[in-house]
């Protein structure tokens, strides 16, 4: 089973307090919701791999490196839209699928409603990002549909995370590596991450 990445820095420290409070502005939010996100992922990054390239400098030829992995990004719609776009800053042409899941607020069940995959090799590295980590059901069902693509390096990078979420993926998928920035305590009756920030989406997009 692959074990648990918990991100820890002072400015996730920070961004993270200031987009957990209540009171936090749109703008805000999405400001530090941003920053935690690409410190997440540079974490994540730092395990791929490079290869040598030559290149001219204005002054001289030099050896330097570039990502040697393909990358593949499958935001879970529309939360995992904040992260990426802070991916995005990194890696503008990287390639990006969609899977649109929507939480039926009564059963908190997943309802997929949308899939637009690029082709996927085992040799990709993927990356499945939503900020929210809660029962894990959305997590598990995209994970699933990229396996059943035929990817095989696959990484989950949430922001908050739940027990409840992190051992259902677990049982589900020991395969799968988590980078996540909190473990909080516990999901509520309704399903929500208990301290948790509320719903990411509605909180990010002004909804």
């Amino acid at each position: 089973m692959k074990e648990i990445n918990i991100v820890s820095h002072p400015l996730i420290e920070h961004s993270l307090t200031i987009i957990r409070k209540k009171n936090t502005s749109t703008e805000e939010f999405r400001r530090h919701a941003g920053i935690v996100s690409k410190i997440l992922l540079v974490e994540v990054m730092k395990g791929f791999e490079t290869s040598h390239v030559r290149i001219k400098t204005p002054l001289a030829s030099m050896t330097g490196k570039k990502l040697k992995d393909e990358v593949v990004v499958v935001p879970v719609l529309r939360a995992g839209l904040a992260m990426l776009f802070a991916i995005q800053d990194f890696l503008p042409a990287v390639a990006v699928g969609f899977i649109g899941l929507e939480r039926d607020e009564k059963t908190a069940q997943a309802r997929e409603y949308y899939r637009k995959l690029p082709k996927l090799l085992s040799s990709h590295q993927v990356l499945v990002i939503d900020p929210m980590l809660a029962t894990g059901g959305s997590f598990d069902d995209t994970v699933t549909a990229l396996k059943e693509k035929g990817a095989k390096n696959i990484t989950i990078v949430s922001i908050v995370s739940a027990p409840e979420g992190i051992n259902r993926v677990q049982k589900r998928h020991p395969d799968v590596m988590i980078f996540t920035a909190a473990i909080d305590d516990h999901l509520n009756d309704r399903k929500f991450i208990v301290p948790g920030l509320g719903d990411f989406g509605d909180r990010y997009f002004g909804t």
